[in-house]
């Protein structure tokens, strides 16, 4: 058993990395007739699309008596708040007092958050409002360069720290262990030692191996369904919380020319510092326009996650009880090299946003 020695940093005041996007709901999810309401990073906030469709984000907060907003109804463009009927526009600014004069205080504004629409997910910012560019929203547009049914998205909310869902994506040793026949590599990968790279902003994990049959999402469909297949995993965080998973088995050809592949976007948001919104995102280069097929790719995702994963990522957070994965000294292994690099890289990036921007 190889173990890796890591020096403990200590805990951050500020847990979260907040001037970049997160993302915070389905474009689904979010519509012009409803309130749709999520707590980010410990923030209540309220989501709706203006009638010409644009989203928007507010504290789902009145600044008189701090009724959740969405609890209120919509007046066109505007909210009216549950308690005293004050109406706020899609700025936060108040526009209405239905009280004595109807003089509105200088105060009687809320907060406001940048959100994008990309993907198929609404994208917001938790940080300085000024520094939100959407350029900075990582390139996911191969989501969307396909037929309309080789896409899906998903949702799902985890009980635990954001962190330790990032560790199970860019450790995908577990899969042999965890879950069942549909996604096995048959032992092949746990004894590799992924290629890791580095930016500033992201670690990269690459597996490749040999496997017979190929994996059972790919298999049926190869040429040659029961004969030796290529694969490989290609794994890309960037952070905060994104990660985007490509999985390819190919036959008597070239990847990237010849392979069947499946391009996965994992992304996550923390609720609070113990439980997270976990989104997800597949599009696949075959049977394209099968919208029943999506339907199944999906309901076969929730499976896996929902009965394999997430019982045991819920159970080690009970167990850590701790966010702070390396003050526990943890062993680690070869398997831990990627989402080790991830969690310094997360910790050197909150130090210097805390740095920049101190408290």
């Amino acid at each position: 058993m190889n173990k890796m020695i890591f020096k403990t940093q200590p805990q951050l005041d500020h847990t979260f990395l907040k001037n970049c996007w997160y993302v915070a709901a389905l474009s689904t999810d979010v519509d012009a007739f409803n309130l749709f309401k999520r707590k980010i990073m410990n923030t209540n906030v309220v989501m709706y699309r203006t009638q010409a469709g644009e989203p928007v984000a507010l504290q789902d907060r009145c600044p008189h008596r701090f009724a959740p907003l969405s609890l209120g109804k919509r007046d066109g463009d505007e909210l009216v708040c549950p308690y005293h009927a004050l109406k706020f526009n899609s700025t936060g600014q108040c526009t209405h007092n239905p009280h004595g004069k109807g003089h509105i205080p200088t105060a009687a504004k809320v907060q406001t958050f940048p959100l994008v629409e990309r993907y198929g997910f609404l994208w917001i910012w938790m940080g300085d409002a000024d520094s939100a560019d959407d350029e900075l929203i990582p390139d996911y547009s191969e989501l969307v360069s396909g037929h309309e049914n080789s896409v899906g998205h998903t949702y799902m909310h985890v009980k635990c720290n954001f962190e330790l869902l990032t560790d199970n994506v860019m450790d995908l040793s577990h899969i042999d262990h965890v879950h069942g026949e549909i996604i096995t590599t048959r032992g092949k990968l746990s004894p590799l030692v992924p290629k890791v790279t580095e930016t500033h902003n992201s670690i990269a994990a690459r597996w490749e191996w040999e496997q017979q049959p190929a994996m059972m999402i790919f298999a049926p469909l190869l040429p040659s369904p029961h004969e030796s297949a290529e694969q490989y995993f290609n794994i890309i965080w960037t952070a905060p919380s994104h990660i985007q998973l490509t999985v390819a088995a190919v036959q008597n050809g070239e990847f990237g020319v010849d392979d069947l592949n499946q391009y996965d976007l994992h992304t996550t948001t923390p609720e609070t510092e113990n439980t997270t919104h976990y989104f997800f995102a597949t599009r696949r280069n075959h049977i394209e326009e099968d919208a029943s097929f999506n339907v199944m790719k999906i309901q076969n995702m929730h499976r896996a996650f929902e009965d394999e994963d997430v019982p045991l990522l819920e159970a080690v957070q009970d167990e850590m009880v701790s966010t702070d994965f390396f003050s526990l000294n943890p062993v680690l292994m070869s398997n831990d090299i990627a989402p080790v690099r991830v969690r310094k890289k997360l910790l050197e990036l909150i130090e210097q946003e805390n740095q920049h921007n101190p408290a």
